[in-house]
């Protein structure tokens, strides 16, 4: 009897970390696709280096170095993400890959061997971001009424 209850219990735990390890590989590996909308160069996202940068003094900034920002466009979330260095670059209007990666966003692009990493900097719901979109584009197709109104008053 000892021996069973030994067996269901190695059995159990094994289909346990087989389901764990077959969630956290599937997650891992899968790629989201989005499309690059918008790429303008941007101030670079400080680098998080551990403790040292914590608790030291912060590092002297002799110049600012610009990066490329990118707005990435997925299905249901639309990423601001900033490259590490100004020669990080991402071709506008296609297709690529990218998966979240310990807090940052990997992309690969054009079947890269390797993956280019990119600080995020905003995220937003998509559905929000078409409001926002939408919303932009009406007001510069409409005038404001009062503008117009002002404009007739100061032709009086």
């Amino acid at each position: 009897m000892m021996r069973s209850a030994r067996a269901v219990c190695r059995w159990f735990l094994f289909c346990l970390l087989l389901i764990v390890f077959s969630a956290t590989s599937a997650w891992a590996g899968i790629y989201q696709h989005g499309t690059v909308v918008r790429m303008r160069m941007a101030e670079c996202l400080p680098a998080h280096h551990g403790f040292m940068v914590a608790f030291g003094t912060p590092a002297n900034q002799t110049g600012a170095e610009q990066c490329p920002e990118y707005t990435l466009v997925s299905d249901k979330v639309v990423f601001v993400i900033v490259g590490r260095s100004s020669d990080q670059l991402v071709p506008l209007a296609d297709v690529i890959d990218f998966r979240i990666h310990n807090g940052e966003l990997a992309v690969r692009v054009d079947d890269a061997s390797r993956e280019a990493k990119f600080g995020i900097k905003e995220m937003v719901l998509r559905s929000e971001w078409d409001l926002v979109q939408k919303r932009m584009t009406e007001e510069l197709s409409n005038p404001h009424p009062t503008e117009s109104s002002l404009a007739m008053r100061t032709r009086q």
